[in-house]
C-alpha cells in the first residue's frame, strides 16, 4: 500500500514491474514525447535541441484489494429505459450528497500512459477523475487531462457516457446534448476573505478557465471553462470534495445564465465556431470576398464574369463553381497529382492542355507514344478484316453433354 501511494518518480516507474504481469509490461512500451528548443550558442548561431522525455506509466490510485463497486442508488421513482435515467424527482439523496468523496485525483502524480494511449479516440477514466482507479497502466481509459484536441460526439461526454435530452431536476448527472454547457455551479463554499483565490486555485487544476464569478453572500461560485471536456472532468473531480476548509462541495451543471450580456457572448462564440468551420470548407478568395477583405473582387468579377461573351454576366452559382474548380485544381497541383500523371500524347499532341507552350517544347519526348507513331495512328483508319463467319443452321448438339469431344 505504501509503495503504491508514495510520490517519488522512481517508485512510480518501478510500480508496473511489481504489480503487473510480465506480459503486460512488454505489450506497453514506454511512450516518449519530443520537445524542440531553439537556443543560441556562444558563437551566436542558432542551435536546435530535441529533448526526449519518457512518459511514466499511470499508477494505481487505490489498492485493488480495497476497491469496491456499488450500484448507484436510485435518484427517482421511475426508471426510464428509453433515456436510461430515473424520472420523477430525479435528485440525489440529500444525505448522500453530504458525504465526502473517497479519494481525490492528483494530476501531477497520478497521470500517465495506459492501454488507452494505443487506441485513438479513447475516452477518459471516470474513476481516475474521482481519484479511485485501481488499475493504473492496465486501465483501458485515458489517465490525463482533456485538451482542445480531444473531440467527442455531441451526445457523449469525455467519459463515454450517453447524454440525455434534458437535464436532471437537480442539474446533476451527465447533462444534456441540446446545448454545450461549460459552466459549473459550486455550492456549500466556506466564505473567507480570499475565497476567489481559493476557488481559482482548486479549479484551474482541471483545465483553462475562462471566467469565475463568486457570490460571497450565498456561498456559491460559477466556473466557466474554455473547453467543455474540461468542465465535464472538473465536475466529477470536484464532486463532494473540499477546498481549504472541511466543507463538502455541491457541484452541479449551471442553468442558462439570464444575463443578456452572457447570452450574447455565448451566441457570438457559437457563431464564430460555425464561421471557422465554413472558412475551412470554402476557397480563401471566396471567403475574403464574403467578409469584405477583398474590395477588388467585384471589379475583377465584372471583368472576368463574361467568360469572353459580350454583354453576359455570370450568376453567383456559375462564378462559385468556377472558383471551386480552380481551387480544387490548385490543390491537386500542390499535392503533385497533375504533375505526376504521365500524358498519353506528347506535348505536340492535343491532350496536353495543362502544359504551357514553353513546357510543351521541353516535354516533347516525355509522352508514352512518340510523334511519328502518333502521326501514323492519326492517318490510320481501322477496317474490319476478321469477319465472323455466319452461323450454320443445324441441329443443336453438345448442350449439357459431359463428353470431352463436344
Amino acid at each position: 500500500m505504501a509503495e503504491i501511494q508514495s510520490p517519488p518518480a522512481q517508485t512510480a516507474v518501478a510500480t508496473p514491474d511489481v504489480s503487473l504481469e510480465p506480459s503486460t509490461s512488454t505489450e506497453l512500451a514506454p511512450i516518449t514525447t519530443e520537445q524542440t528548443i531553439i537556443t543560441t550558442n556562444a558563437e551566436g548561431k542558432k542551435v536546435k535541441k530535441i529533448i526526449r522525455r519518457k512518459r511514466r506509466p499511470a499508477r494505481p490510485q487505490v489498492d485493488p484489494a480495497t476497491f469496491k463497486t456499488d450500484a448507484p442508488p436510485p435518484t427517482g421513482t421511475i426508471f426510464n429505459i428509453w433515456y436510461n435515467k430515473w424520472s420523477g424527482g430525479d435528485r440525489e439523496d440529500k444525505y448522500l450528497s453530504k458525504t465526502a468523496a473517497q479519494g481525490r485525483c492528483n494530476v501531477a502524480k497520478d497521470s500517465g500512459y495506459t492501454k488507452a494511449d494505443r487506441t485513438p479516440g479513447s475516452y477518459f477514466c471516470l474513476f481516475f477523475a474521482r481519484g479511485i482507479c485501481p488499475k493504473g497502466i492496465d486501465c483501458e481509459y485515458l489517465h490525463r487531462l482533456p485538451t482542445v484536441t480531444d473531440i467527442f460526439p455531441s451526445n457523449m461526454d469525455c467519459f463515454g457516457r450517453d447524454k440525455h435530452s434534458d437535464y436532471r431536476d437537480d442539474m446533476g448527472g451527465v447533462g444534456s446534448f441540446q446545448r454545450q454547457n461549460r459552466t459549473l455551479y459550486v455550492g456549500r463554499i466556506h466564505v473567507t476573505d480570499d475565497i476567489e483565490e481559493i476557488v481559482a486555485r482548486h479549479f484551474q487544476e482541471w483545465g483553462q478557465i475562462e471566467r469565475i464569478r463568486v457570490l460571497t453572500a450565498r456561498g456559491v461560485a460559477f466556473i466557466t471553462y474554455l473547453n467543455e471536456a474540461n468542465s465535464q472532468f472538473a465536475k466529477e473531480a470536484m464532486a463532494h470534495q473540499s477546498l481549504d476548509h472541511s466543507e463538502i462541495l455541491n457541484v452541479r451543471w449551471a442553468t442558462v445564465d439570464p444575463n443578456p450580456a452572457s447570452q450574447k457572448r455565448e451566441a457570438a462564440r457559437i457563431e464564430e465556431q460555425a464561421a471557422e468551420a465554413i472558412r475551412k470548407a470554402l476557397p480563401a478568395s471566396y471567403v475574403a470576398e464574403i467578409e469584405g477583405r477583398d474590395p477588388e473582387a467585384k471589379k475583377r468579377r465584372k471583368i472576368e464574369g463574361g467568360f469572353g461573351l459580350e454583354g453576359y454576366e455570370a450568376p453567383e452559382e456559375v462564378w462559385y463553381a468556377k472558383e471551386k474548380a480552380d481551387w480544387e485544381a490548385a490543390r491537386e497541383i500542390e499535392a503533385g497529382g497533375i504533375d505526376n500523371r504521365k500524358m498519353i500524347e506528347g506535348a505536340d499532341g492535343g491532350y496536353a492542355q495543362e502544359a504551357t507552350d514553353a513546357q510543351a517544347q521541353q516535354q516533347g519526348g516525355n509522352g508514352i507514344l512518340s510523334s511519328s507513331t502518333l502521326a501514323a495512328l492519326k492517318g490510320y483508319t481501322a477496317t474490319p478484316t476478321n469477319k465472323r463467319p455466319a452461323p450454320v443452321a443445324g441441329p443443336l448438339v453438345g448442350y449439357g453433354s459431359d463428353d470431352d469431344s463436344d
